[in-house]
């Protein structure tokens, strides 16, 4: 199993080129030739390029699929892009970017997904193309002027608002863990921010799957885990079969002390730990 490197992405340009998409929207047309970014001390010169958003997009959750396929099934489970499910607010206009479930369907029911991934993921390090097909790295993420994958901060935000969306679906999304999957660093700012969304329990993780994103220093990991670097296949099994053996439940609620005390208080009347938890989440649910 291999992991996003240099040679995904050029793979990525290689295949859209054969596939009939053009240079100009693929890159940015400079005086300089061909760029994936616009490379720092140069400029755009009036470009925006949007055209290749979607053929990211699309190349990337495939890609996932792939990477993931082999773990699901030593899971007993299936990979699936375009998850649709109605209960969890995932139309075919917002669907799940990829889901472990427990049937090889695309309209699933809350019961039979056991884990969502939200894709955040595009072209990180800086290509320079020349005619006829020729594609070659040219710098990482730190010498364009792009902000890539996890490092956009509207990415992070359409992330942590589709995962919210899910969350207040109702009950049935309180026991199905989401994770947001880039190829990416974070950037300093959202290092607080993703550790407590883990430990609220609103997303399970922020996991870059590119292992070496660059030669220099950047955020490999965040003290509590909210987000990973993964380095390998053990980590990411390791990983993915921790969130869908445990039996893990989200709750969260905004009451008094004195209600929350009572609701211990009648909760550690039960006679197992298992019980407390469930008298515990019916009552703070009610």
């Amino acid at each position: 199993m291999t992991l996003w490197n240099n040679d995904t992405e050029i793979q990525f340009f290689t295949e859209a080129l054969k596939n009939f998409a053009s240079p100009e929207q693929l890159f940015y047309n400079l005086q300089g030739g061909y760029f994936a970014y616009v490379p720092k001390g140069s400029d755009a010169e009036g470009q925006t390029l949007q055209s290749r958003n979607s053929l990211i997009g699309q190349f990337t959750e495939k890609w996932s699929k792939t990477l993931f396929e082999p773990i699901a099934k030593e899971l007993g489970l299936h990979a699936v892009n375009s998850v649709v499910c109605d209960e969890l607010g995932l139309s075919r206009q917002s669907s799940a970017d990829l889901a472990f479930c427990t049937t090889n369907n695309t309209v699933q029911k809350p019961e039979n997904i056991k884990l969502l991934f939200e894709i955040k993921m595009s072209v990180v390090s800086n290509y320079k193309f020349t005619h006829p097909n020729n594609v070659e790295y040219v710098g990482d993420y730190k010498q364009h002027k792009g902000n890539p994958s996890l490092l956009r901060s509207d990415s992070m935000l359409k992330a942590i608002g589709k995962s919210i969306n899910i969350r207040v679906s109702g009950i049935a999304s309180t026991k199905i863990p989401m994770v947001v999957l880039g190829n990416s660093p974070i950037t300093d700012s959202y290092i607080k921010k993703v550790d407590f969304l883990k430990t609220s329990g609103v997303i399970q993780g922020f996991w870059s799957l590119n292992p070496n994103p660059t030669n220099s220093d950047y955020v490999k990991n965040t003290p509590k885990l909210g987000f990973q670097t993964i380095l390998d296949r053990e980590q990411l099994f390791n990983n993915c079969k921790e969130l869908v053996t445990n039996d893990m439940n989200y709750f969260s609620s905004m009451i008094s002390k004195l209600k929350l005390g009572e609701i211990i208080r009648i909760a550690s009347q039960e006679n197992t730990d298992i019980a407390k938890a469930e008298k515990f989440l019916t009552l703070i649910r009610s």
